[in-house]
């Protein structure tokens, strides 16, 4: 299967659209930025590393 390559630093707009908050189960906010899926029900941002999410509750940054 040949998949187009995505520039460094970008998360697959696919895989984007299933992932939610392991703890809520609720949506995420992607900040290009600062390479980061945020859960807003959860206050937390789980980090984006080469491109793949870390969706490890305790690598996730506490949110205000």
């Amino acid at each position: 299967m040949n998949t187009p390559e995505r520039p460094a630093h970008t998360v697959d707009p696919k895989l984007l659209e299933i992932l939610v908050c392991p703890l809520t189960k609720g949506p995420l906010d992607y900040d290009a930025e600062k390479q980061e899926l945020i859960s807003r029900s959860a206050k937390l941002a789980y980090p984006i590393r080469d491109g793949i999410p870390i969706m490890l509750p305790e690598e996730a940054r506490p949110i205000e």
